[in-house]
Order: structure tokens, then C-alpha cells, then sequence
């Protein structure tokens, strides 16, 4: 028989071993967080340190009894704290250095391979191949301690001296010539100390006569005119880097001005403060030309050496050696050599080259010659040499070239997901062909497909892979301006301009709305400098064809969830029925925005169907988009080493107006919405602008500081009254608010559950701290603030629209911390956002309502945010 009462024991007894398993288990993870945190907190920093050793916790510097601790004098001296957490304080990686072992080899022999002990340790139980694997793991994670951590930094006297000789030595070179320094080491605790540094300038010494001993002739003609430029100025204080950039200001000058044989040693400078009351005397002395033999040395004046020939060899390829060019053709003063007959028009190469027949030597033709000749992609990186005829001061020419392959083929293929599709599988191939018109264009011919499984793939009427894509694109680059007028005086060919000419088709299918789209683009881009950009689309014209409209509420679902609601509450339908789609859903909302039903125009269940509305039309209405746009870009950014500099983006973009002059012209008739259309479909009419800074600033120890801003808007007129889907804003993402998924943040204070929500202004603002934790891996403190807002459209809902300043109220602001590894070729990012202010939630209810790890948004990405 079932005794009830030891069931009752048994159940008993497991639930509180259960409860005390719990129990135990909570205490064991608050435990381990807690020896965590003091382990970091109060580790011993100093416990591999000597008796007479001492740990530097900071600098100090004080310039005339004044704290300076800029990144110009930190970066003088020799030795800096260890790196510190942020915020937290702690010298994370000088804690896991101290958790090697330093004799890690002498303990692992001690303990494991002991003659006297030949049971010492598991060697009973592994064999001894296992044994030393166990060994060498113990020594392979000591050395990660060490190399991943960073090792005390202990105060070095003879560092701390050079340290002050440096500072000194700076302000020497900036002008205080009697500038003196001195430091002072003070112990902060128990083998712990800081150093302070003094330095007294004195008075500074200011520039004042400045003289030139110039022995050629020629470059002292020259230096009249260069002068007017000079970087060294009677009056301003005394700075070495002026010296130095004068020095390679001339040197370019000159070299540019026909001297081939000019170099920066010839330049040198002499200085005199003796008896000048704190003046400097400068003199500049510019060397003849030194020709050293086996034996001896002659020194000669300089020359001005002019160009003789230009000699362009098209296929200076190993196998072409030892054979004479069968091919020659004489263009415009270049000769062209061949081994067989050219490849290439002869004004296709000549464009590319700045060194001209007649013209006296410039280092910057070579230079520029060197740049137009690899952007064209047809040839290997050129090689330039001038061979000199001493007799005539002359240069020829000689410019080798070694083309690339006639062809080349690529292939990609990627494994996506998204909030449509559980998986996808997209490939794409293309053929680039080289030279194809023997201009130097290049032709490019591509082709796209993908598959995938959308999440209603489990109808049984539908197959698994219901989502496709197929696309292709042909482009044609142009390596100059494809215009009917000369432009070589507006946008001369140092500029290298170029010309793309590109058409593309696509045709999806479930991927939102099934559509259609046909591209067709005219471009033209050139450089001003390196450091700009410009690029202007003279003619970009884009159809979007939708193919199953009556799928939409099949595809945004929540915006049918909303109106089968209302329709419910309202007794439209029954509570057991559903709208069917797509009848159904537009016969209610023809119901409701006609008044044939119990909701009147003052009801908000009557606007939220008149967006819904709204929104289906614009998302399903065929789009014919024929714009102009110009884009600048300014970037400062030297190398990629760099984090210290600023980048500019602006862009212009006019859709419509030459399509609407011509209507208007021919008088041509409007459709029944009151607009203009081509074979059926209306074309857009708008004006968008753009505006992105971004600005780095170096910290110094592998941190730095960025913001962003950026303002965008898009004003549709005349043939429009709102802005295509394609050309809109939306708000949130990992490159964006990254409190918010993308398209999930606004517009405005709408609480919006769209799948997409988007609008015609864009405001964006961000700011981040990016600071090392160890090796490759830095972490990141950033605020993101922004919003999207509907103006001058056709959207009159008062949460959505921008009306005045007021409206920057329902700005978001979103806040995290991220971790990033950088593979020196592209950076892994991670990024965690907490909703700091949400607009969305009424006034006084906005901050911090949803700052938790629940509803934190999690972003991964390749490389920054910007």
C-alpha cells in the first residue's frame, strides 16, 4: 500500500534541499562577485616590488608654478602611471600582471617534476603526455598574465631626468632659451609615490633680423618671389617647427621650380642671441650643389633642368626586356612605345601624365603622374625615372607601365537574418574588364541573388525558401569628365576627375512589398585637394514598381493589428472575427475616414486609422525619382593612425524640377490626385539637405573622445506632397541611437508600433568615449541624442511633426557602454543602450523609465559608429 505520509517526508525533505541548494547557490554567485570586486578594489599593486622600489601613481607638471598637464608635455616623459579603469579607478592590468607567477618555472619543476616525488602531483592518473600538457598550460596562462597585463611602473631616476631634460628642451625649441626644470618625487604610501615637475621659462626671444646667404644665382632669383610666404616672421616668437617647416616649404618650392638636384640638407640655419636683448638674429644659408666622386668633391651652382622627351612604355612587362618597342606613335609631344601594337588610345595615357615635353621639372608632375596613373586600375603601380643629359640641363622621361590582367572575376556569398526573414543565403559575382574601349575605362558587369525563409514560411502553401532576389548592374568608369565641353579650366585633370555611367535592375519578392526597381546613374567625381572630395550625380533617376499592394497588411502586421482592434472596440466586427485582408481592412478604413461609422475626425482612434491611411499609400504608390545632387567631403584625417582630426559631409539633392518645367511647358494634364505623371506613375519633387561633422580628439594613452551631429531634411513641392520611402530618415540602430533598434525610434513623441517608422527631418547627436582596457580590446562610454520629425509635409499629427523649437523636447536621448577588439583591419563593436529619456512616455514621466538591462538594446557592428 502507498504510505502517504513518507511521500509526504520525501517531498518535504527534496524541497528543502532544494530551497538550501538555491539558497547556497545565490551566496556562492554574491560571494564570487564580491571577492571580485575587492580583488580589484584593494589588490596589493605593490607586493612584486622591492624594498627600495616605488610604484608612480602621477605626474605633475607646474610651468611657472601653474599646473600644465597637457597632452603636448605629458608625452615628453618617460614614465607614466599605469593605465587605470575608467571611472572605476583600478589598474585592471597591472593587477593581472601580478597574478604571474615570476618563477613559474622553478614552482611547475617543484611541484610536478620532483625526482623525489615521483607521485607528485596527478602523474598517477594521467599519462605522461597529459602530465606535460598540464604543465605547459599552467606556463602558456602564465605568460598570457604577463603579457596581457602591464608591468609596475617603478620611478627610474634616470627616466625621471630625461623627463626634465625633455621639458626643458621643449621650451627651448619654442622660444624660453634660459627656461630651466627640475622635478620632485614624493611618496604617497607604502612603496607608492608621484613625481612633480617645475619648469621656469624666463622671458621668450622673439625673431628679428633675418638674412640670406644664397650662393646660386638662380635660387636666390627665386627666393625673391618665395619669400613673400615664409613661415619664419620678424616679430613672432622664436619656434624651432618654424625652422623646420620653412625649411620644407622651400625645398618643395625649389623642386617644383625646375632644381632636380634640390634637396632639404642644403638648407640650413644660424641663429645668434648673444648681446640682443632677447632677440634672435636668423640667418638662412642655402648650399651650391655638392658632387661627390670616388675621390673628390666638386661644388657647382644650381640649374633649372626642363624636360626634353617623355617617353611612355605601355608594357614593361619581364618578358618584354630584352625586345625593342615594334610600336611607336608620337602624340601632343609623348612618344608612346609598344611591343606590338598599343592596347590603348594615346590621349587616354597622355591625360594621365603631368610631366610635358618643353616644361621645366616639377616633383609634383611626378607625383601627380604616379596618382592619375593607379586610380585609372588598368596598370600595376608605374615607375617613373628621369635620366639627365648634363650637357643641356635637360630630363627625359621615362615612364614604364606593366598592365593588369585584360579580366578579373568576384565572387560573394553571405548567411543573413532579419525581422522578416529566419534565414537568408544572398551571392553576387561580377566581370571587370579592363581597358574596353582602349580609353583606360573600365566596365564592370554584376549580378546578384539571393533566397531565404521568411517567418510565415510554415504555411504549408508556401515553399521554405519564399523570399528572392535577383539583380544586375553594369557600370562603366570613365577615367576623365564625359561632358561635351572642355572642363580642363574649371576642373583641371590634377583633380583626377572620372566619369561613372552605371544602369542596374532588381526584382524581389516578400521582401516587404514585392517589387521592382530600375537605377540609372550619371557621375562625375574629382579631388581638389586630398583632403576633399566631390561628387556630383548630374542625372540619378530610380523607379520602384510595388507588385503585390494587396499584401500590405499582410506584411506590416502590427499596423493590421491596430485597425482589426479598433474595428472590435467599435463593433464593426464581431469579437470572434477578424478583417480580411485585403478587402476587409479597406473597405473599414473607406468606412471610417467617410464617417460611416461611430468614430468621428476628433476621435484618436480615427487618426491613428487616417495614418495608417496615409502610411499604406505612400509605402505602396509606384515612385519615379529623377534628381541632381552634389556631395562634399572634407576629411582631415592624415593616416589611419591618426585621432586627431575632423571630417565634414554635406550634401545637396534636387528631385522633380526638370520634369515639372517640361509639364509645365507643354501644358500637360494632371492625373485625379493632382499630379503630373509619366506612363502612370507621378514623379517626386523635393529638396534634400544633409549635414554630417564628426571631430576626434587624441587623449593620449589610446583613448580618445569623438562627437557627431547631423542634421538632415527633405522638403517635398509642387508634384509632391510627402517624400519617397527610399529617400527618408529614420532614427535608431547601431550606427545611429543605439538605445533603439533601427527604425524604432520617433517620429517625434509618437508612440509608434510601425514596422518602419520614418520622416522627412533628422536630428542626431553623439558622443563617445573610447578608452584601452588591454591589447586589442578597448571599451567605450557613449550618449546618443536624436529624433526624426515629419515638416512641410502632408502629416498634420501634432506628436509627429516639428512645429517649432519646442519641439526639440521630444529629442531621445540614449545612453551604454560598449566593448570593441580591434583586428587591425576592421574593429568587432558590441554596444549595449539604455533608454535614458524616451519621448515617447508623456511629459515628467520621461527620464529613465525604461534604464534597465530588460529593455536595453543590443547592437552589434562592424567597425565605429562614425
Amino acid at each position: 500500500m502507498f504510505d502517504f505520509t513518507s511521500y509526504k517526508n520525501i517531498k518535504f525533505a527534496f524541497i528543502n534541499t532544494y530551497v538550501n541548494f538555491s539558497l547556497k547557490l545565490k551566496v556562492a554567485k554574491i560571494s564570487f562577485i564580491t571577492t571580485l570586486f575587492l580583488m580589484l578594489s584593494s589588490c596589493n599593486a605593490v607586493k612584486r616590488l622591492s624594498s627600495d622600489d616605488y610604484l608612480l601613481m602621477d605626474n605633475s607638471i607646474h610651468v611657472n608654478d601653474k599646473k600644465n598637464n597637457t597632452d603636448a608635455l605629458s608625452s615628453l616623459l618617460y614614465q607614466k602611471p599605469n593605465g587605470k579603469l575608467p571611472l572605476f579607478g583600478v589598474p585592471i592590468r597591472l593587477h593581472i600582471y601580478n597574478l604571474a607567477r615570476p618563477n613559474i618555472d622553478s614552482i611547475l619543476n617543484t611541484k610536478y617534476r620532483n625526482p623525489e616525488d615521483p607521485k607528485t602531483g596527478l602523474k598517477n592518473f594521467l599519462s605522461l603526455k597529459q602530465y606535460e600538457a598540464l604543465i605547459n598550460s599552467k606556463s602558456t596562462f602564465n605568460s598570457w598574465l604577463k603579457t596581457t597585463g602591464e608591468p609596475p611602473v617603478i620611478i627610474n631616476t634616470a627616466k625621471t631626468d630625461k623627463s626634465t631634460t625633455n621639458l626643458k628642451t621643449y621650451y627651448y625649441k619654442n622660444g624660453w632659451f634660459n627656461a630651466v626644470a627640475s622635478y620632485k618625487i614624493d611618496t604617497t604610501g607604502t612603496k607608492r609615490a608621484k613625481i612633480d615637475y617645475f619648469v621656469k621659462t624666463g622671458d621668450p626671444y622673439f625673431l628679428d633680423s633675418i638674412r640670406t646667404k644664397i650662393q646660386s644665382p638662380v635660387i636666390d632669383t627665386l627666393y625673391k618671389t618665395l619669400k613673400k610666404k615664409s613661415l619664419i616672421v620678424k616679430g613672432d616668437q622664436f619656434k624651432e617647427n618654424n625652422l623646420t617647416n620653412e625649411r620644407d616649404r622651400l625645398t618643395t618650392e625649389l623642386r617644383n621650380s625646375g632644381l632636380f638636384h634640390f634637396a632639404q640638407d642644403y638648407i640650413t640655419f644660424e641663429i645668434d642671441t648673444i648681446g640682443t636683448n632677447k632677440k634672435v638674429n636668423t640667418d638662412i644659408i642655402i648650399q651650391n650643389r655638392i658632387i661627390r666622386y670616388d675621390d673628390s668633391v666638386e661644388v657647382r651652382p644650381f640649374k633649372i633642368y626642363k624636360i626634353k622627351d617623355v617617353n611612355i612604355f605601355t608594357d614593361d612587362a619581364y618578358q618584354n626586356k630584352d625586345l625593342v618597342p615594334t610600336d611607336t606613335i608620337n602624340y601632343k609631344g609623348f612618344n608612346i612605345y609598344s611591343y606590338g601594337k598599343s592596347k590603348y588610345r594615346a590621349k587616354a595615357l597622355t591625360d594621365a601624365v603631368f610631366i610635358t615635353k618643353g616644361g621645366i621639372f616639377k616633383d609634383i608632375n611626378r607625383t601627380r603622374t604616379y596618382r592619375y596613373l593607379s586610380e585609372l586600375r588598368t596598370f600595376k603601380y608605374p615607375n617613373i625615372e628621369y635620366v639627365e643629359d648634363e650637357k643641356d640641363s635637360t630630363l627625359t622621361a621615362n615612364i614604364y607601365l606593366i598592365p593588369k590582367k585584360k579580366f578579373g572575376l568576384n565572387f560573394n556569398a553571405e548567411v543573413s537574418q532579419s525581422n522578416i526573414q529566419t534565414i537568408g543565403f544572398a551571392f553576387s559575382g561580377g566581370l571587370l574588364i579592363r581597358n574596353v574601349f582602349k580609353g583606360a575605362e573600365t566596365l564592370e558587369v554584376s549580378g546578384l541573388g539571393s533566397i531565404g525563409a521568411s517567418k510565415d514560411a510554415n504555411n504549408s502553401k508556401d515553399a521554405f525558401f519564399d523570399i528572392t532576389e535577383v539583380g544586375a548592374t553594369v557600370k562603366l568608369t570613365i577615367p576623365r569628365l564625359f561632358f561635351p565641353v572642355n572642363t580642363n579650366k574649371v576642373i583641371p585633370k590634377f583633380m583626377s576627375p572620372s566619369t561613372r555611367i552605371s544602369a542596374g535592375a532588381t526584382s524581389q519578392r516578400n521582401i516587404g512589398l514585392d517589387k521592382q526597381t530600375l537605377t540609372g546613374i550619371l557621375s562625375y567625381n574629382w579631388y581638389p585637394n586630398q583632403k576633399v572630395t566631390n561628387t556630383l550625380d548630374l542625372f540619378n533617376v530610380q523607379f520602384v514598381k510595388n507588385l503585390n499592394v494587396d499584401n500590405y497588411f499582410g506584411v506590416y502586421q502590427n499596423s493590421f493589428s491596430s485597425l482589426n482592434s479598433i474595428a472590435k472596440n467599435i463593433n464593426y466586427i464581431d469579437n470572434t472575427d477578424n478583417l480580411s485582408i485585403p478587402n476587409g481592412a479597406d473597405q473599414f478604413i473607406s468606412a471610417v475616414l467617410n464617417n460611416n461609422t461611430s468614430l468621428s475626425p476628433i476621435d484618436e482612434d480615427y487618426q491613428t486609422i487616417s495614418n495608417i491611411d496615409q502610411r499604406k499609400r505612400r509605402l505602396t504608390e509606384n515612385n519615379l525619382i529623377i534628381s541632381s545632387s552634389f556631395n562634399y567631403v572634407k576629411n582631415r584625417r592624415e593616416t589611419i593612425f591618426d585621432n586627431d582630426f575632423s571630417i565634414i559631409r554635406f550634401r545637396l539633392e534636387f528631385a522633380g524640377n526638370l520634369l515639372s518645367s517640361i509639364a509645365n511647358i507643354t501644358g500637360a494634364n494632371k492625373n485625379n490626385n493632382d499630379r503630373y505623371d509619366i506612363f502612370g506613375v507621378a514623379f517626386s519633387q523635393y529638396t534634400k539637405a544633409e549635414f554630417d561633422y564628426v571631430k576626434y580628439w587624441d587623449l593620449g594613452k589610446r583613448s580618445v573622445f569623438a562627437v557627431r551631429s547631423y542634421f538632415g531634411i527633405a522638403v517635398p513641392y509642387g508634384n509632391s506632397e510627402n517624400i519617397p520611402f527610399s529617400k527618408s530618415f529614420f532614427a535608431g540602430g547601431p550606427n545611429d541611437n543605439r538605445a533603439w533598434t533601427a527604425y524604432n525610434l520617433g517620429p517625434g513623441s509618437l508612440k509608434s508600433t510601425n514596422e518602419f517608422n520614418e520622416a522627412n527631418l533628422k536630428l542626431h547627436f553623439s558622443a563617445e568615449q573610447r578608452f584601452n582596457l588591454f591589447g586589442s580590446l578597448f571599451g567605450a562610454l557613449f550618449v546618443d541624442a536624436g529624433n526624426i520629425w515629419n515638416v512641410f509635409d502632408d502629416v498634420t499629427d501634432e506628436a509627429q511633426t516639428f512645429d517649432s523649437l519646442s519641439s526639440l523636447k521630444d529629442i531621445a536621448v540614449g545612453s551604454g557602454f560598449g566593448l570593441r577588439y580591434d583586428f587591425s583591419f576592421f574593429v568587432l563593436r558590441g554596444d549595449i543602450g539604455f533608454k535614458t529619456y524616451d519621448p515617447s512616455y508623456n511629459l515628467g514621466d520621461r527620464w529613465l523609465k525604461d534604464y534597465n538591462f530588460n529593455n536595453a538594446v543590443y547592437n552589434i557592428g562592424i567597425n565605429y559608429p562614425f
